[in-house]
This record gives C-alpha cells, structure tokens and sequence, in this order.
C-alpha cells in the first residue's frame, strides 16, 4: 500500500484482512473525539473532530445524511493556512476549499480538512519553500531543495475518516490522480472524479504550471 497502513499495523492489518474486515481496520487509525452543528455561509454542516495515532486532529464537515449505498459528494482538502485562511494568490487551496463547500453546501456530502499543511512537509518548510520560490524556483523544486518528497502526503487518514463516518463510496472532488489511489489503497471506492477547477489567481500561473506538468494534476491546458 502506498500510504502505509500495512507498515503502521502489519499483525492487525493481515487479521482484519483474514476476515474480511479491513473497513473496521481503517476506521480504528483514528478516534471521534467531539461533533457539533456548525453553520456556516454555504448552508448548515455537522463537525467531527478526529484525531490520528500522531495526536493530529482533522476534521470532517458533513451536509446531509451520508447513506452507505448512494455515492457521496466528498472533498479531501488538506490544510493550507496562506490560501485558505490568508487569503494567499501564490496557490488555488482556498479557492478550491470553497468551491468545494459551496458544491457540498447544496448537494450533501462530506468535507475532509487535514492536518497536512504544506503538502506534508508542515507551515515552516512550506514558508522556507516559498522563500526558495521567491528566488525562481518551482514549488516542486523548492520542496526537493529542501529534501522532501514533491508531494509528501498521506491519505490514508483521510480514509479512515470516511469509514468512521461509514462512508466507502463517493464522487471524490479532485484534480488530483494521487489523491485518487491514495483513498483507494484505503478501501474507499471512486464512483466518480469530479473536476474542481474554480479560476486561478493570476500570481499562481507557475504554481499551477507545475501541478500540471510534474505533480500530474488535470487541470487542463
């Protein structure tokens, strides 16, 4: 597996896969620890709180009643504190965090926001990488500079919150082919990708060159 589950729990992973319970497996990598109603501008949402085997807490916003047979509108979006919270032009991450809501907002679905800021690589060494990028460089060059992978990801979390939230199938909202085998090296089915290309910022020309063109992101010409 790519991201690891079988390395993370190889005597539990080969007893739940023994019996056919490899659902229960990955819903136990994290625990519900709090939920609550959270309105919000794209409609009324409930918020799981989850936390990881790391102390990481991420959390779900779920619009609706997620049904186990019926395909769910879902979006895994990791954290971006500069474009979604910022309101940073050097990447799309907020402008795709609410198209995402705004289209769970009125369809249902499921919202998946984790801790992994910087495509993993955390807030410090995504600043550092910026400050490479400020001196020429792409954000997949930055992040090799500095000794990282060019997408250091991990979605398996992100599927284990689904499981929890029983959901296995789902219309996933992504560019992002990665993404895609990710969730389903976790069990979880891809009925459907769902393009999310809301319009770029013109300052994020090159990052999202690069997305394009070595991340492997379909995004169009």
């Amino acid at each position: 597996m790519q991201n690891g589950v079988r390395l993370l729990l190889p005597s539990k992973t080969a007893e739940f896969l023994k019996y056919g319970k490899f659902s229960t497996l990955m819903a136990s990598l994290v625990k519900h620890k709090a939920e609550a109603t959270l309105p919000t501008v794209y409609g009324k949402f409930r918020i799981h709180v989850f936390e990881d085997g790391r102390k990481k807490e991420h959390t779900a916003l779920v619009k609706g009643k997620l049904s186990r047979g019926k395909p769910a509108l879902a979006r895994i979006h990791s954290q971006c504190l500069t474009g979604d919270t910022l309101g940073s032009t050097k990447c799309d991450c907020g402008l795709q965090l609410r198209a995402a809501l705004g289209m769970i907002g009125k369809q249902g679905g499921v919202l998946v926001y984790l801790q992994q800021e910087g495509r993993g690589i955390g807030l410090a060494n995504k600043i550092k990488a910026y400050a490479l990028q400020d001196k020429g460089m792409d954000t997949v060059e930055a992040n090799e500079k500095l000794g990282f992978r060019d997408d250091a990801r991990d979605y398996s979390i992100g599927a284990a919150i689904l499981h929890h939230l029983g959901v296995k199938k789902i219309r996933l909202l992504t560019n992002n082919p990665r993404k895609i085998g990710g969730l389903q090296d976790g069990d979880i089915e891809i009925a459907e990708r769902v393009p999310l290309i809301p319009p770029a910022y013109r300052q994020s020309k090159g990052y999202m060159k690069a997305k394009r063109q070595k991340l492997g992101h379909l995004l169009g010409e």
